[in-house]
């Protein structure tokens, strides 16, 4: 009887469910609201591009959400010129992919041994490597500071390559970790009995497994270090070695008269972060809940 109580009542919410499902009002309803909440979300980038392509008059009440009057693509030529941002631009394209690159070898590394290489200390090397998820980046500023003062390690690329690589390895270890155990450890005991021994069996069997959690890790990577503010400004004094968020704050203390070029600067920061994401957002979202089901 019971039985039968449940597999009624889950009928019921079935047909309750798709009662709502093909309902048209709930459809239009549904429809309505996602193309709300869409263009409150696509306003800002809306009104950033925009905002790039003003004069101050615009600006400043004459139209300040409206198109452009006047489409001054010059306030792009401007940033990059007057302003450096070509300089900044590859400055933090090259820290990026310096410390992608580096985080990505290393948690693979490291996830590698262990989850898959049987030794003593492998649990309580997680268990480290995980305490750095706990520990907030701005509470490290001033020993991350004094270490690379003695090093003189100030004002260079290193400078910040190093930091933003370590302060993404635990989060790219934990994500490692959840594809890693996946992999049937079959592989690698057909690897050895092959002849394979543990670099080549990483290199060869399990690299080309993990893509998915590559490009997670590249993508988690690259938010944190292209972003990233306050270790550049305070570790970075000189200029040909600034990034864009610092430069487009330099920008703006520097000619606040023309609000223009700044607003360009801003498109040349924020765009190439979107554009990432729009390619990339399929592959971000299959990596996440992969492993998360079973059987």
């Amino acid at each position: 009887m019971k039985d039968n109580k449940k597999t009624s009542k889950a009928s019921v919410d079935e047909e309750r469910y798709i009662l709502k499902e093909s309902n048209p009002a709930m459809k239009v309803f549904i429809y309505i609201f996602l193309a709300i909440w869409a263009l409150i979300n696509l306003f800002p980038i809306y009104f950033m591009f925009t905002f790039s392509l003003k004069s101050n008059e615009e600006i400043f009440g004459k139209n300040i959400v409206g198109l452009p009057k006047e489409w001054l693509w010059s306030n792009y030529s401007s940033a990059m010129n007057t302003g450096n941002m070509g300089l900044y631009f590859v400055n933090s394209i090259i820290v990026t992919v310096s410390a992608i690159a580096i985080s990505m070898m290393a948690a693979m590394m490291a996830t590698y041994v262990i989850t898959r290489v049987k030794w003593r200390g492998s649990k309580l090397t997680n268990a480290f490597f995980m305490l750095g998820l706990t520990i907030p980046i701005q509470a490290s500023i001033v020993p991350v500071y004094v270490v690379l003062s003695r090093l003189h390690w100030l004002n260079k690329y290193s400078t910040l390559i190093i930091p933003y690589s370590a302060f993404a390895l635990s989060m790219a270890i934990l994500i490692c970790t959840g594809f890693m155990v996946e992999i049937p450890m079959d592989l690698d005991e057909a690897a050895r009995i092959d002849g394979c021994g543990l670099w080549r069996t990483f290199f060869k069997i399990i690299l080309p497994l993990m893509k998915p959690a590559l490009s997670t890790i590249g993508v988690y990577s690259y938010l944190q270090c292209w972003n990233e503010f306050m270790f550049a400004n305070v570790f970075i004094s000189d200029s040909k070695h600034r990034t864009l968020p610092v430069g487009i704050k330099a920008l703006s203390g520097a000619y606040t008269t023309d609000w223009g070029p700044i607003g360009a600067a801003l498109v040349i920061a924020t765009f190439p972060t979107l554009i990432v994401y729009v390619f990339l957002s399929k592959r971000i979202q299959e990596s996440f809940i992969a492993g998360a089901v079973k059987g």
